[in-house]
């Protein structure tokens, strides 16, 4: 088994300031609960797309998607790359064809949300990234738009991090990086280095295993190895006992016909439905999503950060993947696959709105599968928007907390969380459910929270400590509008001995 690090809390999920803490007030006394001061969270996350367009329909795919999430993540480049399976040949042209079917929708579109970017914003940060394959296309004199784009990025006036989202091959960042320590002193380039976030699906050429040994302090998420061990797999792949929100019928009716120009312009499924979107599911403003730390889990995933086995992966030395990218040992620990043991809540008939299914999942794809109907269904709502107007449409709720988002508590004690504050701004009904992300925390055991999980607020004893632990509760808030919609909250509970 390999060994995993215990990653202490920073950059939490931030704080609302309880008026009183009155809901509070009735489960513990006020001079023993303790609110902790968290940093406040980014209105919105920086992001450099590499893409190699046309080797897969499901960039285009995957790039649709983001445009309807582009009110809600600062998109700072769309940069063409090369893959294993698209060697040469990159396509800006086809980002920009996308682009212009986002264009036709936009009026449309941004009744619904403020912040969408006009195409022409959009059309001015498509670029080309490295024209040629893998690491023989990096080096001295070979810079490209794409890479010096990267670089201008970091050098930029922002202390937000820039996440570099790979959907194919990463030798157009692998460049910037070669460029920063060639050129940048060595303090600067590690300041530079400190900024970025990379999240890549597996390795697409052999930079990906270059830039993991020569940067050993670049934040990398990866699923290294054989494609089928996967963590991003689950988005493409239909699983016994999960909704089925991915099939050919489903992607017709709710975003490809009678969809709009955007909708038209989404492919049929070739090899598989959208496996780049997950590199980017994470930076979406949900309430869940804390993309800075992946072991807390999101719609991206769940990860850790470990060094994995050859055995975990499948790698070996001279051995290839598919398509032929080289499957070598990990020189370092990177954020990669992790397990959640998850039992779907399904709807009952009459009683509590929701309860536990019989089947319980346990393996790395399930940190992706408990949300994939979740974000499919909001995937199908802002393809509505596109075509509707505001109030023929679907918009999901606002999660309110009656206190912070983080509290200390002693062992054994009894305490409640309330998420009375919060509303649907179509007036439509809503479904709660709160939960105990266990994986997410310190304690292997789920703490037990009885069976009032379907209303806006619980109460229960947490468990006996003998150390310091934390423990994270989710609360999902779900409308019942057309297509449902879910946000959630998340609530970190420091337990004390």
């Amino acid at each position: 088994m390999a060994k995993r690090i215990l990653i202490g809390l920073a950059g939490l999920v931030p704080a609302i300031a309880p008026s009183a803490c009155s809901a509070m007030g009735q489960v513990m006394p006020a001079d023993e609960m303790v609110v902790e001061q968290v940093p406040v969270a980014l209105d919105k996350h920086r992001v450099v797309i590499l893409t190699d367009m046309e080797a897969d329909p499901d960039d285009t795919q995957s790039l649709i998607r983001l445009l309807l999430y582009s009110n809600e993540i600062d998109i700072e480049a769309l940069v063409a790359t090369t893959s294993i399976w698209k060697k040469k040949d990159i396509r800006p042209d086809s980002i920009r064809t996308t682009l212009g079917k986002y264009g036709e929708v936009y009026d449309t579109l941004s009744q619904h949300a403020p912040d969408y970017p006009a195409e022409s914003e959009l059309q001015d940060l498509v670029m080309s990234g490295q024209p040629g394959y893998g690491m023989a296309s990096v080096g001295t004199g070979q810079s490209t738009e794409g890479s010096d784009a990267i670089i201008r990025l970091l050098e930029a006036e922002d202390d937000r991090p820039l996440w570099i989202s790979v959907w194919g091959g990463a030798n157009t960042l692998a460049q910037a990086l070669h460029d920063i320590r060639e050129k940048k002193s060595e303090t600067d380039a590690a300041h530079l280095i400190s900024k970025l976030r990379v999240y890549t699906i597996s390795d697409q050429d052999d930079s990906g295993i270059w830039m993991r040994r020569e940067f050993p302090s670049l934040f990398y998420i990866v699923s290294p190895g054989e494609y089928g061990r996967s963590t991003w797999t689950a988005i493409t792949r239909g699983f016994p006992g999960f909704e089925d929100h991915i099939s050919n019928q489903w992607i017709a009716e709710n975003i490809q016909q009678d969809h709009g120009p955007l909708g038209a312009r989404y492919p049929d499924v070739v090899w598989g439905m959208e496996g780049d979107t997950p590199a980017y599911l994470s930076l979406i403003p949900n309430g869940l999503n804390v993309p800075d730390r992946p072991d807390w889990g999101g719609w991206g995933g769940r990860y850790e950060l470990y060094t994995p086995s050859a055995d975990e992966i499948g790698v070996g030395p001279g051995k290839l993947g598919s398509g032929g990218v080289p499957l070598d040992p990990e020189p370092r620990p990177i954020w990669t696959n992790a397990t959640d043991t998850y039992t779907p809540w399904v709807a009952q008939k009459d009683g509590r709105a929701i309860g536990p299914a019989e089947e319980t999942y346990h393996d790395n794809h399930v940190t992706l599968l408990r949300w994939r109907s979740d974000l499919q269904r909001d995937f199908a709502a802002r393809m509505d928007w596109t075509i509707s107007s505001y109030e023929d449409a679907n918009h999901p709720p606002a999660v309110k907390l009656a206190h912070a988002r983080q509290l200390t508590a002693k062992s054994g004690e009894h305490i409640g969380l309330d998420a009375s504050g919060t509303y649907d701004p179509d007036g439509d009904s809503l479904s709660y459910h709160w939960f105990n992300y266990a994986e997410a925390g310190t304690l292997e055991a789920p703490i037990d929270m009885g069976h009032a999980v379907n209303d806006f607020d619980i109460w229960f004893q947490l468990p006996e400590v003998d150390q310091t632990e934390t423990a994270h509760f989710i609360v999902k808030v779900t409308d019942k509008g057309t297509p449902s919609l879910t946000r959630y909250e998340r609530v970190i509970v420091t337990i004390e001995p």
